[in-house]
């Protein structure tokens, strides 16, 4: 969702960060962040992400990423 947000492919984000925002640990987005790695979805060092495939990301997230969307879109009166 962040990536919706930026206008690149590459963004700060620390684990720490994204944690707090998800309501989990830091090693439970650590090892997340390790499993989209070797998938070769995204590359994430120190505190930088780059979206390395946008579509298969999509694809391996939950239903929630679309509905949360239609949803913010819906709000801010916007189109997905």
């Amino acid at each position: 969702m962040t990536h919706d947000r930026v206008d690149s492919d590459d963004f700060p984000l620390t684990q720490e960060f994204l944690g707090q925002m998800l309501g989990v640990t830091r090693p439970s987005v650590s090892i997340a962040a390790n499993m989209l790695q070797k998938a070769g979805l995204i590359h994430y060092v120190r505190g930088q992400i780059t979206i390395l495939d946008r579509a298969s990301l999509e694809a391996a997230s939950c239903e929630c990423y679309d509905l949360i969307t239609r949803e913010f879109c819906r709000i801010a009166g916007t189109q997905s």
